[in-house]
């Protein structure tokens, strides 16, 4: 048997041509529940049906989930003697950042169903940024890089908040928008990476940053 793994951040559809030869050339593809992935299959042509795990050269198609989580299934059915063969296959991966998607999902379900966060202002979280920016740059005169990964997670969670809030405002904005306005930032301020620029030393580099940066202030 084979178990196609799925990631739940990736537009269904989007597999590897691996996983498509796969599914198209398999004797039978079952999936544990129906949902937009077995259904991006069928509209491919694939008979992908819901039920049990197939036999023989079968596709079994778990809920999408993390790759580690199908190989701890695939070997707990070996170990029980469900299956003496198995194959992962990985239909699509996470790309960088992907997970940042969860933390701006259950931000925004926090908002709706949890009483607390759904009476947070800007005014009201502005303590709790202060806050977490304190203990990130503790942490990091710590020397502690696990006690920095939790700070700068916390520091994100305020980042994320203020932005889910705002973009419940009209006109508002989102968290896309402020992705998207430090990315345009990052691209116009280094030029000797984005653009034609000859800036190569430290110097050279900082001192570009801030002529630009004011640029910019000054057409504001």
């Amino acid at each position: 048997m084979r178990i196609l793994v799925l990631s739940p951040r990736i537009p269904v559809g989007l597999m590897t041509a691996a996983a498509w030869d796969a599914v198209r050339s398999a004797s039978s593809v079952v999936a544990a529940a129906d949902g937009p992935h077995v259904q991006a299959l069928r509209d491919a042509g694939v008979d992908a049906i819901i039920g049990s795990r197939p036999e023989g050269d079968g596709i079994w198609i778990p809920e999408p989930g993390d790759a580690s989580w199908a190989v701890e299934l695939a070997e707990s059915m070996l170990d029980s003697g469900e299956d003496d063969e198995f194959e992962i296959i990985s239909g699509s991966f996470d790309p960088p950042g992907a997970r940042f998607l969860d933390l701006v999902e259950v931000m925004r379900r926090l908002r709706r169903d949890c009483a607390w966060t759904r009476e947070q202002t800007h005014q009201s979280l502005a303590p709790y940024l202060a806050e977490e920016s304190g203990e990130a740059l503790e942490a990091i005169e710590s020397g502690d890089t696990d006690h920095l990964r939790e700070e700068l997670g916390d520091l994100l969670l305020q980042v994320v908040f203020h932005a889910v809030i705002a973009g419940e405002e009209a006109p508002g904005w989102d968290v896309d928008d402020v992705a998207a306005d430090i990315t345009e930032k990052l691209v116009r301020r280094n030029p000797h990476v984005f653009g034609d620029s000859t800036a190569s030393t430290i110097d050279e580099i900082a001192e570009q940053w801030e002529r630009i940066k004011a640029e910019e202030k000054g057409r504001g």
